[in-house]
């Protein structure tokens, strides 16, 4: 844990957000989200977009925090992107997608809306896993 790279935690940090943009705008996957669980413009025009962001954020740095050491220790060959991206996924499948599932189902949510929160994540959490390990020895 001494030898942990500020940088990669702080994109690492950003990284849901950024993707989250990109993966949510309407075009990609967003106006579908919005259908699957009955959004609309108003309603996100409500949002408190400074506790949103904030826990967001703060909640995404949890989340790399946990990647850094979690990919952290595969020392020499190990420490490439493709192996954190592995870590990733494999956490996406026994992890995420479970819990997202449960949830979804017992909130009565459509498998679609399940669906692109699942893709969501793992992409994201390949994304995290690969930076953090790739970049895991680089000069703080």
């Amino acid at each position: 844990m001494e030898n942990i790279n500020i940088l990669s935690l702080v994109i690492g940090t950003l990284i849901p957000t950024i993707v989250g943009f990109i993966y949510y705008s309407k075009p990609v996957a967003g106006k579908a989200w919005m259908e699957s669980i009955g959004m609309t413009e108003e309603k996100m025009q409500n949002a408190n977009m400074v506790v949103l962001m904030g826990v967001s954020l703060l909640m995404s740095f949890a989340l790399t925090f946990f990647m850094v050491n979690f990919c952290n220790g595969h020392e020499g060959e190990f420490d490439t992107f493709k192996h954190g991206a592995a870590h990733g996924l494999v956490l996406t499948l026994f992890v995420i997608a479970p819990v997202l599932i449960t949830k979804g189902l017992y909130e009565q949510a459509t498998w679609k809306g399940m669906l692109i929160g699942v893709v969501y994540w793992g992409i994201t959490m390949v994304l995290i896993g690969g930076t953090v390990d790739a970049m895991n020895h680089f000069p703080a």
